[in-house]
């Protein structure tokens, strides 16, 4: 955690906002957080005369101007307009003076567009969407774009890929204020793991996921006994199929098989008993199914590229 955080963020909303990613800001960093005790300071300030114009064919409107974010330590911008407008003077002198005076700006999704436009990723790594990836960098060719990650942390900016990306570049930058805990807690209220592995080359032109209602029921189910063995026949007697059905549905379904599927919830349960108390590595690996130590540093190793005891120290708070 960082020592003495300025903990003032502002998100910031503007005409033909993009609802879904200001959503997310608000989620994140705006609501009442009893559970972890200090926390963000959050105003939303308006970057235009309301009522704002939103996705979904509703208004918004902003009880705070941009003055009201001077001096905050973090400035969210939750999505921005991809037209060929100059960007604001005022959004752009806010966004410069943020970082000036110590403080981030945070562009989730198409918000890299607007931290593009204010030079703040001129020479640097940035990330959006992957279906705008290729237009932010025709326009901006001074920012490296990369458009195979989920977020890219350049310290004093920051930007997400597309839409829920921003969740996990969120739950990061919580991470990093106030510790692994924290944001672990979070996520969880948010039926999010405290990490995501992989980039969103994995999203790219690919079919949406097939709703079932039974997979629901199970996943409940192997959430609750992750200290079982939980084999693959064990699923599948669950829900009275064959595991090759079973194997056959899960694929379709999440797009990953049921045995990476339980092993990406043992870490992340792991995860959570590694930041909740002074339990040893055994005996977490014992309390998520891992069985030992051995096993449960093979896959932080393998997935999350690190050690259960590094993790620990680095986001233990």
């Amino acid at each position: 955690m960082r020592d003495r955080p300025n903990d003032r963020l502002a998100i910031l909303a503007y005409d033909h906002l993009k609802t879904f990613e200001f959503g997310i800001a608000v989620e994140l960093f705006a609501l009442d957080r009893p559970e972890v005790g200090r926390f963000y300071d959050v105003t939303v300030v308006a970057a235009d005369p309301g009522p704002l114009r939103a996705t979904g064919g509703f208004a918004v409107t902003a009880d705070h101007g941009l003055d009201d974010a001077r001096g905050v330590g973090t400035l969210v911008v939750p999505g921005w307009p991809m037209d060929d407008r100059p960007l604001d003077v005022a959004v752009h002198g806010l966004l410069h003076d943020t970082v000036a005076s110590g403080g981030r700006v945070v562009g989730i999704c198409s918000g890299a567009y607007a931290l593009a436009a204010a030079g703040l990723l001129d020479g640097r790594r940035a990330t959006t969407h992957w279906l705008f990836a290729e237009d932010l960098a025709r326009r901006f060719p001074r920012v490296r774009v990369d458009p195979d990650v989920l977020y890219v942390d350049e310290d004093d900016v920051l930007t997400s890929a597309g839409s829920a990306a921003g969740i996990d570049a969120g739950l990061h930058l919580i991470r990093h204020d106030w510790g692994g805990q924290v944001a672990a807690t979070i996520a969880r209220r948010m039926v999010m793991p405290p990490h995501r592995d992989g980039g969103q080359a994995q999203y790219v032109s690919a079919p949406p996921p097939v709703a079932e209602d039974w997979l629901a029921g199970l996943q409940d189910w192997v959430v609750g006994n992750l200290d079982r063995p939980l084999s693959l026949a064990d699923l599948a007697d669950r829900v009275d199929v064959s595991p090759r059905t079973l194997t056959r549905r899960f694929e379709r379904s999440l797009g990953t098989s049921p045995g990476r599927w339980v092993v990406q919830q043992r870490l992340a349960r792991a995860q959570e008993l590694l930041l909740a108390d002074d339990a040893s590595v055994e005996q977490v690996a014992r309390a998520v199914g891992f069985g030992a130590a051995v096993t449960l540093r093979h896959h932080f190793r393998r997935h999350l590229r690190t050690t259960p005891t590094a993790y620990r120290a680095r986001f233990g708070g």
